[in-house]
This record gives C-alpha cells, sequence and structure tokens, in this order.
C-alpha cells in the first residue's frame, strides 16, 4: 500500500508521560501506548472515513519508561485522519481512543480481517456545555433509574425520534422528570464489539457446529472495549461525542445525574481504569460510575482522592479500610448495590416465611460511610411484572436450551404461568407489583428502578435476554399505555417519598426515642401496638416513623400485611388532635386529597391480604 505524507507532518520524540491514548498540545498531537513488543510497531494515519494508510510512524525508538512509547505528531490535520497500530503484521485500534470508527451499525458484522475496516478517530471539538456543573445529588435523595441506550428507546411505541440513540434518552428527560427521576444509569455505553462467540463446551464436535451458526449478540456489553469512546451505534448522526454530550447535558438541566456502568475484568490495570473515569468525569460531565467485574479495583479507586466527590458504586466496598480511622467522608461518594435487598423483598412478596427480621433491617439500612442501592428488578433477572407473572425461566430464544439464566428467581405467577385473561389473576399481579414497589420506595436507601417497570414492562419470562436485541429486550413502551394506571401510582409514591424526609434520611434511623419527645424515630408494631412480632411464620409487621426527627410534625405508618389471609393491625396513639388517614392501598392506589379513609379514635384495623397500606397522622 502507498505511504505519502500528509501536508508537512513532523514527528517528534516525546518523553512526557500523559495519559494513555492522544492528548492535544499547542504543538501537536500526543500518540501513547503501552507497547509489550515494540520492535515492529507504528502508528498508522489514515485518509478519514477510509482504510487508506496515508503515513506510518515507527513506534520501536520511541520508549518514555518501561512499556510505554509516545511520539508527537505535529502539523496533522486532525479533522481529515483516522488512527490505528501496526504490531508485527496485526493492525489493532489504540484500546484508549477517544472515538472509534467503524461500528456505526449496532449487531452489523465487520469484516476486518486486516484490521483497517475499524479505526480510531480524534475528538478535539469543542462543546458549549452552557455552565453545566456537577449535581451532586446525595444518595439519601437520589432515585435511579437503570436502562439501556439501545433497548430503552428501540421499540416502536417510544415516542421519541431517535430510537435507540443517546439522543432518543434525551427526548424522554422530561418523562423521567415528571416520573421522580433524578438519577439514569447506563449499562454499558462505552464502544464493545457486541458480536460474540456462542456459548457452550468447546468439544471438537460442538466447534464445527458453531462453525455453521450465524454470530450472535452481546447486547448488554459487559465484557472489555474501547473504554474512553462512547458507542458509535448509539448516535444517530455521525457524531456520538457531541450526542452524548448533548444527552448528559439535557438530563443534567432536567436535574437529573448521569451515571455509566464500566466492566471492568480483574486483569484491568489501576491507571487505565484512573484515566477511564477521570476523562468521562471532566470531558463528558459523568457524576458517577457502577463499577462491575473487579471489586478489588473498585476498592483501589474508591481510595484515590480524584473520585473523592464523585459517585462510586460496587457490589462491595471494605469502608473499613477505605476509611481506616472509621471517619465518615465529608461527602458519601460510596454505595453498594444490595442484591440482599431484592432477595428478601422476593421471597416476602411471594410468602416466603421467615423473612420479616431481615426486611425490617433492609429497609431501614442506611450505613454512614456509604450509600445503599435497593431495587427489586435488574437487567440480569426477571422484569418486576415477570417476578409476578412466572414461576419459571423461558430462555428458549437465547440459543442455550434454555440452560441459561437463574434457576430461582423468587419469584410466584399468583396461579397461571405467562399470559392469562383472568380478571383476578391480572389484578392480583397488579398488587403484588404496587406491593414491590411500596416496599422499594419506602425504604431508607437510593431505590433503582429498572427501565420499564413503571408500567409493567415484560420480557415474556426471560430472566437472561444478553444476546437479543429485538422485542424481548427492549422497553416496551406498548406496556405503557396499557398500564398507565400503575405509572402514575409509580409517580404518586415517589412525590409521597420526597415530601416526607423521615423516609429518606441521611443518616440510619435508631429505633430510639434520641429526642425524648415520645415516640422513637421508628418502631415496629403488629397486632398490637409497639410490639413487633417477628417469629417465623410471620408476614406481617406494622412500621412507624415518627417525623419530628426530620423536622416535620407528621406521622407516617406502614401496615405491611403480605401473607394471604386478612390481619388486624394495632394504631399507636396519637398526639393530641391528629389522626391516621389513609393515603395510600396497594389495592387501591394512592387516594387524592382527603379521600382515604379516616381512622378517628380506633385502636386497631382491618389489612386485607397481600395488601400494603400507607397512613399519615397529621392534624
Amino acid at each position: 500500500m502507498k505511504r505519502e505524507m500528509l501536508g508537512n507532518i513532523r514527528e517528534k520524540h516525546c518523553t512526557e508521560i500523559g495519559r494513555m491514548g492522544i492528548t492535544k498540545r499547542p504543538d501537536g498531537i500526543l500518540f501513547q501506548a503501552a507497547l509489550e513488543k515494540p520492535e515492529d510497531t507504528s502508528l498508522l494515519l489514515y485518509k478519514r472515513g477510509t482504510d487508506e494508510v496515508i503515513h506510518e510512524i515507527p513506534m520501536n525508538d520511541k520508549q518514555v519508561m518501561g512499556n510505554i512509547y509516545a511520539v508527537k505528531v505535529e502539523n496533522i490535520d486532525w479533522r481529515s485522519c483516522e488512527y490505528n497500530y501496526r504490531v508485527g503484521k496485526k493492525v489493532i485500534q489504540d484500546p484508549c481512543a477517544d472515538l472509534i470508527r467503524g461500528r456505526k451499525h449496532f449487531g452489523e458484522v465487520v469484516e476486518n480481517a486486516d484490521g483497517h475496516q475499524i479505526r480510531c478517530g480524534f475528538s478535539f471539538g469543542t462543546y458549549d456545555w452552557k455552565g453545566d456543573a456537577p449535581l451532586r445529588i446525595p444518595y439519601e435523595d437520589a432515585v435511579m433509574y437503570c436502562l439501556h441506550v439501545r433497548g430503552f428507546t428501540m421499540q416502536a411505541n417510544s415516542r421519541v425520534r431517535h430510537k435507540g440513540t443517546f439522543r432518543g434518552v434525551a427526548e424522554k428527560a422530561q418523562y423521567l422528570r415528571e416520573l421522580g427521576i433524578n438519577q439514569v444509569k447506563l449499562m454499558p455505553a462505552y464502544e464493545f464489539d457486541e458480536i460474540s462467540k456462542r456459548r457452550g463446551a468447546m468439544t471438537v464436535d460442538y466447534r464445527e457446529v458453531l462453525e455453521d451458526k450465524p454470530a450472535r449478540i452481546n447486547f448488554w456489553g459487559y465484557e472489555k472495549g474501547w473504554y474512553f469512546a462512547p458507542k458509535e451505534s448509539f448516535a444517530s448522526g455521525n457524531d456520538p461525542v457531541k450526542e452524548m454530550k448533548d444527552m448528559v447535558l439535557t438530563l443534567h438541566q432536567n436535574g437529573i445525574e448521569v451515571l455509566m456502568e464500566f466492566f471492568f475484568p480483574p486483569e484491568t490495570d489501576f491507571r487505565t481504569a484512573t484515566d477511564c473515569l477521570a476523562y468521562w468525569v471532566s470531558e463528558y460531565h459523568i457524576d458517577g460510575f457502577h463499577l462491575v467485574g473487579c471489586d478489588s479495583l473498585a476498592g483501589l479507586l474508591a481510595k484515590d482522592p480524584l473520585f473523592a466527590d464523585v459517585k462510586l458504586i460496587a457490589g462491595y466496598f471494605s469502608t473499613g479500610e477505605i476509611y481506616p480511622e472509621g471517619k465518615a467522608p465529608h461527602y458519601r461518594n460510596l454505595a453498594q448495590l444490595d442484591a440482599g435487598f431484592m432477595e428478601t423483598i422476593r421471597s416476602l412478596l411471594k410468602g416466603d416465611n421467615q423473612q420479616l427480621c431481615a426486611f425490617t433491617w433492609r429497609i431501614r439500612r442506611n450505613p454512614s460511610h456509604s450509600g445503599v442501592i435497593n431495587y427489586v428488578a435488574g437487567h440480569d433477572g426477571f422484569t418486576l411484572m415477570d417476578t409476578v407473572s412466572y414461576n419459571e425461566k423461558h430462555n428458549e430464544e437465547n440459543g442455550e436450551q434454555n440452560h441459561d439464566g437463574p434457576e430461582n428467581n423468587l419469584s410466584w405467577n399468583c396461579g397461571v404461568e405467562g399470559p392469562t385473561r383472568k380478571k383476578k389473576i391480572l389484578e392480583l399481579r397488579e398488587r403484588q407489583v404496587r406491593n414491590a414497589i411500596l416496599m422499594l420506595l419506602l425504604a431508607n436507601g437510593t431505590p433503582m428502578l429498572q427501565a420499564g417497570d413503571e408500567f409493567g414492562n415484560s420480557q415474556g419470562g426471560n430472566n437472561n435476554p444478553y444476546c437479543l436485541d429485538n422485542e424481548v429486550s427492549w422497553t416496551n413502551w406498548q406496556a405503557a399505555k396499557k398500564n398507565a394506571n400503575l405509572t402514575t401510582f409509580v409517580r404518586q409514591v415517589l412525590a409521597f417519598r420526597k415530601a416526607h424526609r423521615i423516609l429518606h434520611m441521611p443518616q440510619e434511623l435508631k429505633v430510639m426515642d434520641t429526642l425524648s419527645c415520645g415516640y422513637p424515630d421508628l418502631s415496629y408494631h403488629c397486632s398490637r401496638a409497639w410490639y413487633g412480632e417477628f417469629e417465623n411464620d410471620n408476614r406481617e409487621v406494622g412500621v412507624m416513623y415518627c417525623g419530628q426527627y426530620a423536622g416535620e410534625e407528621n406521622f407516617i405508618y406502614v401496615a405491611y400485611n403480605l401473607h394471604w389471609d386478612e390481619h388486624e393491625f394495632a394504631l399507636p396513639n396519637l398526639p393530641e388532635d391528629m389522626e391516621w388517614h389513609e393515603e395510600i392501598d396497594s389495592a387501591v392506589g394512592v387516594y387524592e386529597g382527603d379521600a382515604g379513609p379516616v381512622h378517628s379514635g380506633q385502636k386497631t384495623f382491618m389489612v386485607p391480604g397481600r395488601t400494603i397500606k400507607v397512613l399519615l397522622g397529621r392534624r
């Protein structure tokens, strides 16, 4: 292939150490890469949009330190160029590239045998952030919404113009704000190769079978990727960098933080992870990250002062090691994703015994050194609606003979497996979804909704659609029209949560009367006031919150009856001139104004089976 100079390009050995990838300098562009075998490595420059190599610069004599090699290229018109590296006979992309070109169409197999069809781009253009600044919403005030950029708006009824893209998410900003969401968490939105090999035992016979099968999709993207580049196929046009920044800005303008998920395998080096996260914060104004794949790396990042005011979420943090003196941080930036909350809620929801002690602990859990993210459904399991509609997984479409995905989903189908027209079954399922929503949104900590759970999104019982880019894995906006009453319920409960500080406190409630006001901040009741009955077979408990501990006058009483039979709940005495008003009934919804029943002078009240009632003690 012919090599020729592009204008007056000059190369210069550079001894400075910058971040890996490319960096714009006043006198040129710094290319920096880690090369284990640099003896036959070179930088390739292409004419933009083509596989034509117009300049090649050897890198073997450009060592800076260790395995780090760098070259500064002067007089380069980055707007008309792209680049790659040649290592021996193989052409590879810069793992720290800011932009990847050649992967425009999601799920399309790119014929890249020679390595030139996919290239690295430059993203040095300026962007007007219009004075945007970090929102820094405390965990106790946050309501998280997890979504897949493509899957969120790809469905025909999503009512957005730019389906399956960053712009599509931005078009839903008003919907999210009005729902009560102020924090969005994006499943992997950095560049990754979504074409993956089929899973299975790699016997000789199986390999022969694989050769005849088409490539399959890695829809979720939980794998190693180009961590510095936004996914090109998530852009509606040719500028994924600008479109992603536009999305972040739009969400920020609607009071919504943006968090990103990153999958870092155990072999990921600390510097790459640090550079990556710092880059997304500075260049894209990202508010935080959910770190998946390597808890030890998450612990190291948590200690880095660079991220002291950036949210970091992981499955586990050893806060005792991160804060060795036990002193709480000035800004609670760490949080743990609590799968145990989901397991307890689902178990209690379907009627399992021996759950009350765990339940009452989890709904008040709120550590001082780290936040806790509560959820009842995530991307890797049943949706909330499927949790009350299926006993068994139905993953046949994944092509793994239904062997993939969790076997135990802690679900109950309410009497019929899957779709049904039976009115009583449908009513029970809707009430069970409302019960789950109430248990989630009335708990202290940060609640997380999976996209579509607010309107009963279903995946047809598939609990692992990692390889499906179709109606199964896309958020079903047709259900939003069908189940509009459920969306209204979620919005109203979120408004109720926001209006009552005692339900989202910055510190854990103590179950003690620390104000000497005659009431503890949190107390438990059942058929007798002030006496919680936590026997193994019990599935009902009353929880009362005293608003005085949050500077409020009112009391909140939540009667959780997850048993299938009706139960009597005792009502604690209120201060003079106060009465108990029903605000929410999972069998009915949220009462408007003073429409709910008033329990004036009553010592007890009845709660039907599988029903939750919320009462407000007020004047």
